[in-house]
């Protein structure tokens, strides 16, 4: 059988009126990007601003337009390559539709490259505040996020929370009214000491060092952490083996989710189930039968008894 050929996806999310269209044509304007390769452009929103195929570097520019969130599935987008032979996809995608509609629908040997979000400075904030959802949505996996029409006026520590609420990877660049662009440069230390022969984890924090911990996880490995936690004892567990964490809320209620870590410990029969403790352990990644694949485990030095904390599910902020 003939394997699947990679096609590269290049998204570009954002809500209406965020500069999507501009950036995408003036990118199949350059010679550099438009350099022969056949091209879907797969356009998910239609706004007030319209391409321009005339001026793209390459006539091998070929668009479909998706007119509802029903239309994107993995037959129409296979025909939509079929028809035009296209060896690589540019998404302009629709910011009132989650992400995970596009993953579901994308067909075999698609594969996302590059992931841009555009923000209107303007109206950032207010989508923000009403549609936290959607927003966090398109922050936690893009790897560049522009906030056009950006004024002097504007507090860039307010859209900095925000990013870093759902990323510590993303880059963010302000673009001016007048064009000039200026990346964020605001540092982001952690609030806990990686070089202490224990890392303290403060309940205020445990959410924003699942995560870190989740994305860089060479930075601990080996390290000795303590930290507040619920215990749970599941009949399904390897043996001497329980598992440790907190409800953690990413960006609203309805994605409240249990962020747990296996914790090994001989005396694991000992652990009384639905019960909150201090936990100082060792931390490496490795293979483990509760994961099935390889991931953070605990090694139990110690513990101790605890009340729940004041804020049960943790957040990040």
């Amino acid at each position: 059988m003939a394997k699947t050929r990679d096609i590269p996806v290049y998204l570009f999310t954002g809500f209406l009126e965020a500069g999507k269209t501009r950036f995408i044509q003036e990118t199949l304007e350059d010679k550099r990007f438009c350099n022969g390769e056949r091209t879907l452009l797969l356009v998910c929103e239609e706004g007030e601003e319209e391409y321009a195929p005339e001026q793209f570097a390459d006539p091998a520019v070929f668009i479909r337009v998706l007119e509802s969130q029903e239309q994107l599935d993995i037959d129409t987008l296979s025909r939509f390559v079929e028809e035009t032979r296209a060896e690589r996809v540019v998404i302009e995608y629709n910011g009132m539709w989650m992400l995970d509609a596009l993953y579901a629908a994308m067909p075999e040997g698609w594969m996302v490259y590059q992931e841009f979000l555009f923000a209107d400075a303007g109206t950032f904030l207010t989508y923000n505040s009403n549609m936290r959802q959607l927003v966090y949505d398109k922050l936690k996996s893009c790897e560049l996020v522009v906030f056009n029409r950006f004024t002097p006026d504007m507090d860039k520590m307010a859209f900095h929370k925000i990013v870093r609420g759902a990323s510590r990877r993303a880059d963010i660049a302000y673009e001016a009214p007048d064009g000039k662009v200026v990346y964020d440069d605001i540092e982001d230390p952690l609030p806990f000491d990686l070089e202490a022969p224990v890392v303290e984890i403060k309940d205020e924090d445990f959410a924003l060092w699942y995560r870190d911990m989740s994305e860089e996880p060479k930075k601990y490995e080996g390290k000795t952490v303590r930290f507040k936690c619920r215990a749970l004892v599941r009949s399904k567990l390897p043996k001497e083996t329980f598992v440790v964490g907190r409800h953690v809320m990413t960006c609203c209620v309805e994605d409240i989710q249990f962020a747990g870590l296996v914790c090994q410990w001989e005396k694991a029969n000992t652990v009384r189930d639905d019960s909150w403790m201090i936990l100082t352990a060792r931390l490496s990644f490795k293979f483990n039968r509760a994961y099935g694949k390889k991931g953070p485990v605990l090694s139990y030095i110690a513990s101790e008894p605890c009340e729940a904390p004041t804020q049960d599910v943790a957040t990040f902020y």
